[in-house]
């Protein structure tokens, strides 16, 4: 099974030994988890969960691209929240992004996330 690593200087770089995402016989991406770094800056975004959450968007659609997919051929996704009570303002930005697509989704709850974000998200996309 060939495997593919992507990468784009228009996301953040990989803060540890893992790859933006990875490509599985020119089909599937699976993406690693993104948390709200500004790739042009590599700090991460301040504010509330609505600008955290468009930013790991915008990060998650880059590597998307680069790996021959987009938000509308995501087929699951994986949300981690620092506070569920955060999980209203993060379904609206989240449900602008996805649109109709409405890919699979969990969402939990975790007790702290990498840089001590609010929201990380990972996604699994048919290349398109």
């Amino acid at each position: 099974m060939p495997l593919q690593k992507i990468l784009t200087k228009k996301a953040p770089a990989p803060i540890g030994p893992y790859s933006q995402a990875i490509l599985v016989d020119g089909k599937f991406l699976y993406t690693a988890g993104q948390i709200p770094i500004d790739p042009a800056t590599n700090t991460i975004v301040d504010g509330d969960i609505k600008t955290q959450t468009r930013q790991v968007l915008r990060n998650l659609e880059e590597i998307l691209r680069s790996g021959g997919a987009s938000l509308n051929s995501v087929i699951k996704t994986t949300v981690f929240l620092k506070d569920m009570n955060d999980f209203a303002a993060m379904n609206e930005v989240y449900a602008e992004a996805f649109g109709n697509a409405a890919p699979a989704r969990s969402a939990v709850e975790v007790a702290r996330l990498p840089k001590d974000v609010k929201v990380e998200i990972e996604a699994v996309a048919l290349v398109d």
